[in-house]
């Protein structure tokens, strides 16, 4: 499995930096978010290091299934009971801080707001 040395995500992988885990299998990872922006507010990471989801390809397929398919229970889980949102922040336009493909789920008992901030 590819791991980056020096990714704040792979650590976690690694169990170098500790984390408030919701979920892990052998591909994948999910854990709270340290700054959460919502009340359920946590990040599901494959295992393996993938920059970012511009960098996915066929190859990333059964992982990126996995992820989404494991969203909606977790999200449930955790309290998010009428709805959430998936975001996947990529890139610097995108606003991605860790370059380790993550995904966002965020909800919680009230609405959420506006989707993107008017300019």
């Amino acid at each position: 499995m590819k791991h980056d040395p020096q990714c704040l995500f792979c650590k976690i992988v690694r169990g170098e930096i500790p984390s408030k885990k919701v979920f892990e299998d052998a591909d994948i990872l999910a854990f709270h978010d340290i700054h959460p922006a919502a009340p359920v507010h946590f990040l599901i990471i494959p295992k393996e290091h993938v920059t970012s989801l511009a960098e996915c390809d066929q190859t990333h397929q059964a992982v990126l299934g996995k992820i989404l398919a494991h969203s909606g229970r977790l999200a449930h889980e955790q309290g998010a009971t009428d709805g959430f949102r998936v975001i996947i922040n990529t890139g610097r336009v995108g606003r991605q801080e860790v370059y380790h493909l993550h995904v966002h789920i965020v909800g919680g008992p009230d609405p959420l707001g506006p989707m993107l901030s008017k300019r």
